[in-house]
C-alpha cells in the first residue's frame, strides 16, 4: 500500500514511527509535546471517510497517545483535533497543554508565535517519545 505524507506535515514535524494504522509525528512547534497521528491511507480527508475498522483503530491509537501524554508529561489538559483546513490529508493533533503555556486557556491555533524547538531539543524529545511510544502495542520506531 502506497502512503505519502503531505509536504507541509513533513516540513513541520519529525517522524517518530508507525502504529498499526497511523504514522506518528512530533510537531516542531515549541509547545506541548504535540503529537500528530496520520492514518496511512491516501486521499482520506475526514475520519468518517475511513472504513469502520480503521475508525476504531484510530480511536484506539488516539486514546493510547493521549494517555501517554497525560501520564508521562502530567499535562493539565490534552487537546485533540482534526481540523485539516490548511492540510487536507487526515491528521489528528494531540497536544499536551499546560496552564503555563503561551496560549492557555485558549486554543493553540492563532494564539502562539510559531516558535520552533531548537534542533537539539527536538531530537532529544523525539528520542524520549520514541522510547515511550514503544510501550504501545504495534509501535515501530522510524
Amino acid at each position: 500500500m502506497h502512503f505519502s505524507l503531505h509536504p507541509r506535515l513533513a516540513a513541520d514535524t519529525t517522524v517518530l514511527g508507525d502504529l498499526p494504522l497511523c504514522r506518528v509525528l512530533l510537531s516542531k512547534e515549541a509547545l506541548g509535546p504535540w503529537l500528530i497521528l496520520v492514518p496511512r491511507r491516501d486521499e482520506i480527508t475526514e475520519i468518517h471517510h475511513l472504513p469502520e475498522q480503521d475508525q476504531l483503530q484510530l480511536m484506539r491509537e488516539s486514546s493510547a497517545v493521549a494517555s501517554l501524554l497525560e501520564t508521562d508529561y502530567q499535562a493539565d489538559k490534552i487537546n485533540i483535533g482534526a481540523l485539516g483546513n490548511l492540510v487536507p490529508q487526515l491528521h489528528v493533533h494531540h497536544i499536551a497543554r499546560f496552564q503555563s503555556d503561551i496560549a492557555w486557556p485558549g486554543p493553540i491555533w492563532g494564539n502562539t508565535d510559531g516558535t520552533q524547538r531548537e534542533d537539539g531539543i527536538q531530537v532529544a524529545l523525539a528520542e524520549e517519545l520514541r522510547d515511550e511510544l514503544a510501550n504501545i502495542d504495534g509501535f515501530t520506531a522510524i
